[in-house]
C-alpha cells in the first residue's frame, strides 16, 4: 500500500511563477509562518482580541483626534497584513474600524484593506503555495473549478455575501483556479461590502458586544444569508440571460433563414452507436426525429470495430485453448497437442454471421417501427435549422428541424509513410474486407500501433498462428495505463508469440526486389538508431482514429473542424441548435461513451430551453480485450500523480484467487485488482483490473462509485464462490485489514485471553 502526492501541472500565472526561484519561495514562506506564529502568540483567540480592543479604545480615540492620518494609515497597513495572512482577530479589527473611525471612514478603510488583503492571499496561494495546496485540496479544488466553470464570477460573489464561509479558505481555493486577479479583486470588493457595513456599524456599540457572535444575531445573519441566497439564485438566472444573449448574437446572421415551421424536432446525422441512441431517445420522448445515414446502419462498431474484432478474438481464444489443451489433461494423441487446422474462410464466415445476427438490432426496419424517420443519403447542414440530404440517384431533400445532433463517427488515421500506398495496407475500416479475400490467414503480419486496437489484433492473429510483429513508437504498450499494466500485457503478448518492438519508428515501406516481390517495412530503434527491414504479407495500421467531420457543411457555418467539434458541457456546439455526440465530440472513442453522450445531447437538444444536463464522465469504464482483459474506471496511478491527487493503493493478485487457479493451465494466473482510495478512507478514486473477466468484474466498482459506495460496501456484499468477482471482495478485505485500529485489536486479544481464564 503506497501513498502518492505528486503535484499536478501548474494552473494560471505561469510566467510570474517562473520568476520565483525555490530559494526565495522558501525564505518568504518562512517569513509568513513566523508572522502567523507571532500573531497567534500575541492574539491567541478573538475573545482576547476583543477584550484588548475595549481596554485600549480610549487611547485609540485620543490618537485619532491628534493624528488622524497616522492612525488611518497604520490601521490600513495592519488590516492589510492580517487579511493577507487570514489570521484570527480580523473580525475584531473590523469592529475597531467602526469603534474608532465611525461608519464612513471605517467602511472605506476596512473595505479596501480586506479586498486587497484577500487578493494578496489569492496571489500567495497561486504563486507561492500552489504545489502544496493542490496536493492537499484535490477533490475540493476540482469542485470549485467545476462550479466556477459553470457559474463564473457569480459563484465567488455568492460565497462573499455569506460571512459564515471562511474568508481565508475562499482566497486559497480561488487562487488555485484560472480566475483573473482583477476579477477576484472586483468581486471581493463588491461581495464583502454588506458584511463590512454590518460589522463596522456594530463596532460603534462596542461596549455592548461581548463576543463576535453578538454581531451576527439572528436578524443580521438572516439578512446576509438572504443576500447570499439571492446571489445563488441570480447565478443561474444571469447565466440563462447571458446564454440567451450569446445565442441570439450567434444566430443573428442566420435569422432570416430560420423557418417559421419545422418538418421535425431533431435530425440525427450518423447511425452509429451515438446516432442510434440519440434517435431512440428522441422517439421515446415522442419527438419527431429523422435519422440520416449514408452507408449501413450500425456504424463502425457493428461493421468494422467492436463486433468483428471481438468475434475474431473469440476464435483466437478457442485456438489457444486447443493448443494448450494438454495442460488441462485433454490430449487424445499422447504427448503432442491435439491436431487442429485453421479453416480461415470458415472463420471469416463466422464473423459475418455474428455481424448479421446483431444487425437487426440496428436496422432501419426496427427504428422505423419505433417511430424514427430513417433517410439514406449524405447529410449537409445548410444553416442552423436546415439539413440537406442527397441520396444515390435522387435530388437533394431539405429537412427543416429545430435541432441537429452530429454523430458521424470516426475514420482510421493513415500514417504519412513513404511507400505505404504502393505496398498496400489495412486499417480498422478496411481490414475485414481485405481478410475476406484471403484463402488462408496471412503468414506474416505487422501491426503498427501499441494501443488497445493494436494489442487486441496482434494477440488474436498470433494465437491463430500468424507471425506477428507489433510496432509501437512509444516506450511502452497501452501508454494510458499504469506501468505495471503495460509491462504485464507486453509479457503476455510475447508469451503468445507476438514480437513486440517498442520505441521503434516506422520509416518507409517497399518491395525488396522491385514491384511484386516481398514487401518490407523499415523500422528504426530509438535506442540504437539502427534500421531493420521487417517482411510482411499484411500490414495493419492501428495508429488511431480521427473524427469524421468533413463534408457536413460545418466549415461553411464557421464550426471548427480540428481534432473534434468544440462543444460545451451540454454537448452544444457554438450554435445553440447544433449538438455533437460520440467520436466527433470526444474525448473518448468508445461505443458506450458515444451512447452516454447521445443521451445528454438529445435531451438538451429537445428540452434545453427549460432544463439542461451537463455530461458526466466521472464513472466511465473502459476495457481492452486482450487476454487477460484490462478494465478501468476512474483514476489510475499515473493520472492521480499528474493531477496531484493523494491516494492509497490496495492490490490483490489473481494468483491467490481460487477461480483463477481453477482455470489456469501450467502457469500461474496473471493479473490483479488495484484500487485507489482517498488516504485513510474507503472512498474509491479508481480501479484497474487485469483478469480474464476484467470487464465484467469492473461493473461492481462502476456501480459503487456511481452511488457513492466505498470498499466497505463491497466487502459487505456476498459474492458467489468460486467466481472472479470474489477478487473484488478480497481487495476490499485487504483494505479493511490495513485500516483496522491496532489498539482495538490489542484490546480484543486481551479480552479473549481474559475469557479463557489464561493470565498469559
Amino acid at each position: 500500500m503506497t501513498d502518492s502526492s505528486t503535484p499536478s501541472p501548474q494552473t494560471g500565472g505561469g510566467a510570474l511563477r517562473k520568476r520565483w526561484t525555490p530559494g526565495w519561495r522558501v525564505v518568504l514562506l518562512l517569513v509568513l509562518v513566523a508572522a502567523v506564529a507571532g500573531w497567534w502568540t500575541l492574539v491567541p483567540n478573538e475573545a482576547a482580541a476583543l477584550s484588548a480592543l475595549k481596554a485600549q479604545r480610549s487611547f485609540l480615540l485620543h490618537w485619532y483626534q491628534t493624528e488622524p492620518w497616522q492612525l488611518r494609515v497604520s490601521f490600513f497597513a495592519l488590516y492589510l497584513l492580517l487579511a493577507t495572512l487570514a489570521v484570527p482577530g480580523i473580525a475584531v479589527l473590523t469592529l475597531a474600524g467602526g469603534a474608532v473611525f465611525g461608519v464612513g471612514w471605517g467602511v472605506l478603510l476596512v473595505s479596501f484593506a480586506s479586498s486587497l488583503g484577500a487578493t494578496l492571499s489569492f496571489g500567495l496561494a497561486r504563486y507561492l503555495l500552489g504545489d502544496l495546496l493542490r496536493a492537499r485540496m484535490g477533490a475540493r479544488l476540482q469542485a470549485v473549478r467545476t462550479r466556477l466553470e459553470r457559474e463564473g464570477a457569480l459563484y465567488l460573489l455568492s460565497l462573499r455575501l455569506i460571512p459564515v464561509v471562511p474568508f481565508g479558505a475562499i482566497n486559497l481555493l480561488f487562487g488555485l483556479t484560472d480566475m483573473r486577479v482583477q476579477t477576484f479583486y472586483a468581486i471581493s470588493q463588491i461581495g464583502m461590502l454588506a458584511s463590512t457595513v454590518v460589522f463596522v456599524t456594530a463596532g460603534q456599540q462596542l461596549g455592548s458586544i461581548d463576543s463576535v457572535n453578538d454581531v451576527l444575531n439572528v436578524a443580521v445573519l438572516g439578512t446576509l444569508l438572504a443576500l447570499g441566497l439571492l446571489s445563488a439564485l441570480m447565478a443561474p438566472l444571469s447565466r440563462w440571460m447571458l446564454e440567451r444573449h450569446r445565442q441570439r448574437t450567434l444566430l443573428a446572421p442566420w435569422r432570416s433563414q430560420r423557418p417559421r415551421q419545422f418538418d421535425t424536432n431533431l435530425v440525427v446525422i450518423g447511425a452509429g452507436a451515438g446516432g442510434l441512441v440519440s434517435a431512440y431517445i428522441a422517439a421515446a420522448a415522442q419527438a419527431k426525429v429523422t435519422l440520416v445515414e449514408a452507408h449501413a446502419l450500425g456504424g463502425d462498431c457493428l461493421h468494422y470495430g467492436c463486433v468483428p474484432s471481438k468475434a475474431l478474438i473469440q476464435s483466437a481464444k478457442v485456438a489457444h485453448q486447443m493448443r494448450t489443451a494438454a495442460e488441462f489433461g485433454v490430449n487424445s494423441s499422447g504427448s503432442a497437442p491435439p491436431a487442429h487446422r485453421l479453416d480461415f474462410p470458415a472463420l471469416m464466415a463466422r464473423i459475418d454471421r455474428v455481424i448479421d445476427s446483431i444487425a437487426p438490432h440496428d436496422s432501419a426496419e426496427r427504428y422505423t417501427a419505433l417511430g424514427v424517420d430513417v433517410v439514406h443519403g449524405h447529410a449537409k447542414i445548410v444553416n442552423p435549422w436546415t439539413v440537406e440530404v442527397t441520396g444515390a440517384g435522387t435530388s437533394p431533400q431539405r429537412i427543416r428541424t429545430r435541432s441537429i445532433v452530429i454523430a458521424s463517427g470516426a475514420q482510421a488515421v493513415v500514417p504519412d509513410l513513404p511507400g505505404l500506398h504502393e505496398t498496400g495496407f489495412a486499417t480498422s475500416d478496411t481490414l475485414w474486407a481485405q481478410l475476406r479475400q484471403w484463402a488462408a490467414l496471412p503468414r506474416r503480419i505487422v501491426v503498427l500501433g501499441g494501443g488497445a486496437m493494436g494489442c487486441e489484433l496482434g494477440q488474436a492473429f498470433a494465437r491463430l498462428g500468424a507471425d506477428v510483429t507489433l510496432v509501437e513508437s512509444g516506450a511502452r504498450l497501452l501508454a494510458r495505463e499504469d506501468l505495471d499494466v503495460s509491462a504485464l500485457v507486453q509479457s503476455i503478448l510475447e508469451a503468445d508469440g507476438v514480437h513486440v518492438l517498442t520505441s521503434h519508428q516506422a520509416l518507409r515501406c517497399g518491395c525488396a526486389d522491385g514491384p511484386g516481390t516481398e514487401k518490407t517495412i523499415t523500422l528504426r530503434s530509438a535506442e540504437t538508431r539502427l534500421e531493420q527491414p521487417v517482411p510482411f504479407d499484411l500490414l495493419v495500421c492501428a495508429v488511431g482514429r480521427r473524427p469524421r467531420l468533413t463534408g457536413f457543411g460545418l466549415e461553411d457555418l464557421g464550426i471548427a473542424t480540428g481534432h473534434t467539434v468544440p462543444t460545451n458541457a451540454y454537448l452544444q456546439t457554438v450554435f445553440p441548435t447544433i449538438f455533437a455526440a460520440g467520436d466527433v465530440a470526444g474525448p473518448f472513442q468508445l461505443t458506450h461513451a458515444a451512447a452516454h453522450q447521445a443521451w445528454y445531447a438529445t435531451v438538451n437538444a429537445l428540452f434545453g430551453d427549460f432544463r439542461r444536463f451537463a455530461a458526466d464522465y466521472r464513472h466511465l469504464p473502459s476495457t481492452t480485450f486482450v487476454a487477460p482483459e484490462v478494465a478501468r474506471v476512474g483514476l489510475n496511478e499515473q493520472e492521480a500523480r499528474a493531477q496531484g491527487i493523494r491516494y492509497e493503493q490496495t492490490r490483490f493478485e489473481l494468483a491467490d484467487l481460487d477461480r483463477a487457479l481453477v482455470e489456469a493451465g501450467a502457469t500461474a494466473p496473471a493479473g490483479f485488482v488495484k484500487v485507489l482510495t482517498v488516504p485513510g478512507k474507503d472512498r474509491i478514486l479508481g480501479v484497474t483490473i487485469v483478469a480474464a473477466q476484467a470487464g465484467e468484474m469492473l461493473s461492481e466498482y462502476v456501480l459503487a462509485m456511481r452511488h457513492g459506495l466505498g470498499l466497505k460496501a463491497v466487502l459487505g456484499t456476498v459474492h458467489a464462490y468460486p467466481t472472479f468477482s470474489e477478487a473484488n471482495k478480497y481487495v476490499a478485505g485487504a483494505w479493511q485489514r490495513a485500516h483496522t485500529p491496532q489498539g482495538l485489536l490489542r484490546w480484543a486479544k486481551a479480552f479473549h485471553t481474559w475469557r479463557r481464564g489464561n493470565p498469559s
